[in-house]
């Protein structure tokens, strides 16, 4: 079985991703209770809610660390069906803490996204490691390949992963809160980057965020989950309220109208 492609869908294609009554349990705990979700092909949603809401369950799901029989299609094949290769030809995931192998060097740690491309007791080719010097660059991280990661800030860590996660070369993106660590600065160049790689080469983006403002400008829809479930899901307009926050993060906020989307503003109790 061939690794399915998002290049040129043909009419009629499969979305990116389906998910169909995903129910997940941890340690006997229900985290997903039945959600239901669909991302097209070259779209951008992402998925917000309260801490314990199930966001991080539900990418890990995606990414195929977690089971999930018949839930969930990638590209119109089920999950199940992929083999590692071939699924991290397709799935590149951001975690917020992944595991970093010790005394690994940045270069080294972004080239192990080209694994898929590698043949079985093969060497990586000088067009795997032109694709590690071209992200690295693009993340402004050109100067740090010699670098061991241990010695990085959190911010500079945090564009490492998505640097792994882009020369990995995957038509769909699975970014658990993309810009958690990063100052203000390189979360914009960091979104923006992510979004012309989607516009430049149809890149479907699942992410989950935090920052409700941040989230609203860059999506194309979003999906509220609530205690399992999804509580709300459409543009950012339609999902970022005050009533629907209120209600699902018992929060006080106004909503006010930007020029790529809503702006979330907290604001005291009276």
């Amino acid at each position: 079985m061939s690794a399915p492609s998002a290049d040129d869908p043909p009419p009629g294609a499969a979305p990116a991703v389906e998910v169909c009554g995903l129910r997940v349990s941890l340690d006997g705990a229900p985290i997903l209770a039945g959600v239901d979700l669909t991302v097209e092909r070259g779209e951008w949603v992402t998925v917000i809610g309260p801490n314990g809401a199930g966001k991080s369950t539900l990418l890990r799901a995606l990414g195929g660390l977690l089971p999930a029989p018949g839930a969930i299609r990638i590209f119109g094949t089920p999950s199940e069906a992929l083999r590692r290769r071939e699924r991290a030809r397709v799935v590149a995931t951001v975690a917020q803490s992944p595991v970093v192998p010790a005394g690994m060097t940045v270069f080294d740690y972004v080239l192990l996204g080209r694994s898929p491309y590698v043949p079985p007791l093969g060497r990586e080719s000088a067009a795997d490691l032109a694709a590690v010097r071209d992200v690295l660059d693009r993340l402004d991280l050109g100067g740090f390949g010699r670098r061991e990661l241990a010695t990085l800030s959190g911010g500079e860590r945090q564009r490492v992963f998505l640097a792994r996660a882009l020369a990995q070369g995957a038509t769909l993106l699975l970014l658990d809160e993309p810009t958690s660590a990063l100052d203000i600065g390189h979360q914009q160049e960091v979104l923006e980057l992510v979004d012309q790689l989607r516009r430049e080469h149809g890149l479907t983006v699942l992410a989950t965020m935090h920052d409700l403002s941040l989230a609203g400008e860059y999506a194309d829809r979003m999906v509220l989950l609530a205690a399992g479930r999804v509580a709300a899901a459409g543009p950012p307009r339609d999902v970022l309220t005050e009533d629907l926050l209120a209600t699902h993060y018992r929060a006080s906020v106004r909503v006010l109208p930007g020029e790529h989307g809503p702006l979330v503003v907290p604001v005291r109790p009276r």
